[in-house]
């Protein structure tokens, strides 16, 4: 019986107990927590700490949730979009020449004349035959050109002489002679005598001989005079007209002999051609000058001694020899 009471009156604390803590809860304070009175002490409120911020209410679990809260009500499901194709811009279409649009017509190309061939050459410059020879003996005849050029070589001379010949007589003028020109010179002269192919030529001034010609083969070169004689034991057998080097590169003086003989000699260094050469001191040689033959003393040479006389030159060429003297001085 005691003990029934004991546990009425327990649960009757129990109870209670329950109940406070309730309204504390309820009234937002720890449980068994007295809520103190308002005061409007500023000392106290100076002095109070801050306020602290609220805390998050906590969200309840599932367990704690009400039969409705617990189940959670289904999303309304949204239809899954479709994918919109892309789309490509249209081409623009290309504009069509309308009927009045008209392609420019092209520029007809101007035809280029074609040139009118030149007549052919029976004689030019360079030629050394006896049909030349003849030419230069008629020209002679007319008084385009003196005696001192018939030689049957045609040079600058000559073909000077034939330049005036075709401007005077209403021919082309080519420098050259064709057939017109040939045909109209043989009509304007004779038929060339000898005499008149081979005139005598004027002989070239000389000197005394340097006593050191006067004895053995010697190749004695005069500048003085400007002449070449071939001596042989005093005598002289040939005699010529020669030029030589530039003031640049004049010819060397002193006694030298003939090392080597090229009859149809050629200077790569001045592309020019050195018919009869006979070298006799480096590269400076005894040769012929197709330059001399028709410039005569307008020009010069890079050393060499020239020889103008084709005929006289081929004998002394074949003459001398490798070893003879020769002797270059002034007079």
């Amino acid at each position: 019986m005691r003990h029934r009471r004991f546990a009425a009156v327990l649960a009757a604390v129990v109870l209670a107990v329950a109940a406070l803590g309730g309204v504390a809860y309820g009234a937002g304070l720890p449980p068994f927590a007295h809520k103190s009175t308002a005061t409007t002490d500023a000392s106290v409120r100076a002095h109070r700490p801050a306020a602290q911020p609220s805390r998050p209410t906590p969200t309840p679990t599932a367990a704690e949730k009400t039969p409705d809260e617990a189940t959670p009500t289904p999303r309304a499901t949204l239809p899954t979009p479709t994918a919109t194709p892309s789309r490509k811009p249209a081409a623009t279409p290309t504009p069509k020449p309308t009927a009045t649009t008209k392609a420019s017509p092209k520029p007809t190309p101007t035809p280029t004349p074609t040139p009118k061939p030149k007549p052919k050459a029976l004689m030019s410059v360079g030629s050394r035959t006896d049909q030349v020879r003849e030419l230069e003996a008629r020209l002679h005849q007319l008084d385009w050109l003196t005696t001192e050029w018939v030689d049957g070589y045609f040079g600058t001379s000559t073909r000077k002489a034939v330049y005036g010949y075709q401007g005077k007589h209403g021919l082309e003028q080519l420098g050259y002679v064709d057939s017109a020109t040939w045909n109209s010179l043989r009509e304007a002269s004779r038929t060339p005598t000898h005499d008149e192919l081979y005139p005598p030529k004027p002989k070239p001034h000389t000197g005394p001989l340097d006593p050191r010609c006067t004895t053995g083969r010697t190749v004695c070169i005069d500048k003085s005079t400007r002449s070449l004689r071939w001596v042989v034991d005093g005598n002289v057998r040939l005699t010529m007209d020669v030029r030589f080097g530039c003031p640049s590169s004049p010819t060397r003086e002193g006694t030298f002999h003939i090392r080597a003989k090229v009859r149809d000699g050629y200077s790569d260094m001045y592309d020019s051609s050195m018919p009869f050469s006979m070298f006799f001191s480096g590269d400076e040689a005894v040769h012929y000058s197709s330059d001399f033959a028709a410039r005569g003393y307008n020009g010069c040479s890079h050393g060499c001694v020239n020889v103008r006389n084709w005929d006289a030159l081929a004998q002394l060429f074949g003459e001398a020899q490798v070893g003879d003297k020769v002797v270059v001085y002034w007079s």
